[in-house]
């Protein structure tokens, strides 16, 4: 019973963490620290996040075929990536996704130790939430396409949001923002870049989870409830961006990250 419930509680953190701006990395490392139930081992963190992938994948069907289709296609007609939406995105996405492989590579050594560290994570949370509390201070935006540049900065911050604590969404969203990239937008966007990152991470940690794995139904269980919530945080966080709300979740982070801070103090490792 203890392990189910760990692994309900498991899934829920990364199904509703994942996209709502208060980082699902951080969330997970906290709870292991807390409450005693580990992270499930590499198994269960490869099929969680299959969970979220495939939630993405549902929730955002349309933009994501015609991201596929459309930039499979312009490898023939490079004249796509310009002239159709999907092309646009597809490069947008693939423009991105350099420096968040750079950076995320480079950064996993830190991540390992880093995961584990009450510092690391309170330091993480509170610049999620500078992130959101800078959002706040940027006008509406039109722009449904952004430049290149800015596809670079966003694939920038994604790839330091690797850090526990660090959100993706957060950083990514906020970015977006602020080149005025029309709100809807910029949530499509930045759940569109995630899906290359997400699958190129279990492409990378398959092999090894598939070793790993001891209780296959009750990771599938795990993956199931990620699946679930993480379809409903996705549809409430569109509509969060959309409403303008999306600064808000600064009054969860930051007290979050004070708090994980002092508990670093308090009880250092």
């Amino acid at each position: 019973m203890r392990d189910f419930l760990s692994i309900l509680l498991l899934g829920l953190i990364q199904g509703v963490t994942e996209f709502l701006p208060i980082s699902s990395d951080g969330h997970l490392a906290l709870a292991a620290l807390l409450f005693d139930i580990g992270d499930g081992g590499l198994a269960l963190t490869v099929l969680l996040h299959a969970g979220t992938f495939l939630a993405t994948l549902l929730v955002l069907r349309t933009r994501a075929f015609s991201a596929l289709n459309d930039g499979l296609r312009g490898f023939v007609s490079p004249q796509l990536f310009q002239s159709t939406p999907g092309g646009q995105d597809a490069l947008f996405v693939l423009v991105a996704s350099v420096p968040t492989a750079i950076i995320g590579l480079g950064l996993k050594p830190v991540v390992e130790s880093a995961t584990h560290s009450p510092w690391w994570i309170g330091i993480g949370f509170l610049v999620t939430g500078a992130f959101l509390f800078g959002s706040r201070f940027v006008q509406e935006g039109k722009v449904e396409h952004p430049a290149w540049r800015a596809a670079l900065l966003v694939g920038l911050l994604q790839g330091f949001a690797v850090l526990p604590g660090v959100s993706r969404s957060a950083s990514t969203i906020a970015a977006l923002l602020f080149v005025k990239v029309e709100r809807t937008r910029a949530f499509e966007l930045s759940m569109l870049l995630s899906l290359p990152a997400v699958l190129g991470a279990l492409v990378l940690e398959l092999p090894e989870g598939i070793r790993e794995l001891h209780n296959l139904p009750l990771a599938l269980f795990g993956a199931a409830v990620a699946f679930v919530s993480g379809i409903g945080a996705l549809l409430w966080l569109r509509k969060i961006v959309a409403s303008g709300l999306f600064p808000w979740f600064a009054f969860w982070v930051v007290p979050l990250g004070f708090a994980t801070i002092a508990m670093a103090v308090a009880w250092p490792r």
